[in-house]
Formats: C-alpha cells, structure tokens, sequence
C-alpha cells in the first residue's frame, strides 16, 4: 500500500514557477514509477509526465515539454514536478500517481493540490 500527498500548490501568474512535492509512504517507494497528472474544469484528467523507479528514465507530454522537469528522491520518498513557464492553460488540480513498474495502469493516487496560473 502506498499513500501519497501533494502539496505546493498555489496561485501564480503567467510565465512563473512552482515546484509541486509529492510524499509517498511505505518502504517499497524506489520500485515504483512515478506519475504527474492534471484535470482542468471540465475536461478529462489529462497526463503530465512520469519517471521510472531510478529517476534515469522521464517521459513528457507535448505540452509541457521543455517548461515540466519531474525528478525524484527515493531517499526522501518524494517526486517533484517543477513547473517553469507557466500559462494560464496550465491551471488544473495536479495528480501525482504510482505503479509497479511493469503495472499498466497507476494504482496509487493522491488527493490532488490545485494550481491557478493568472494571466
């Protein structure tokens, strides 16, 4: 079993940054992948960006290619999603997420930490 907690949320403005946290706990942290996701008013919950269990390996949506940088410290059971450039259509509530690395779906869920982006 594994509980996670975002946190770092908040209100900024168009072309700031926010780096979002997410806790995981359990001992078992540094076998899974991990994933940031995002669900806007009104739209379906959308990917963000995943790591492997060694941090060596990310994957990006087009979206945020290039602005997203998802990092991870299994030492501190925590994955980070620093977010840089930030637009207005960035506003969502974000998800952080894990799976057992050969898993196809996310297992694991936390509760959601809201980011406002004002233009």
């Amino acid at each position: 079993q594994v509980q996670l907690v975002e946190s770092g949320g908040g209100l900024v403005q168009a072309g700031g940054s926010l780096r979002l946290s997410c806790a995981a706990s359990g001992r078992t942290f540094s076998s899974y992948t991990m994933g940031w996701f995002r669900q806007a008013p009104g739209k379906e919950r959308e990917f963000v960006a995943t790591i492997d269990w060694s941090g060596g390996n990310t994957y990006y949506a087009d979206s945020v290619k290039g602005r997203f940088t998802i990092s991870r410290d299994n030492a501190k059971n925590t994955v980070y999603l620093q977010m840089n450039s930030l637009k207005p259509e960035d506003t969502a509530v974000y998800y952080c997420a894990a799976k057992k690395q050969m898993a196809i779906q996310y297992t694991y869920w936390g509760q959601g930490t809201q980011l406002t982006v004002s233009s």
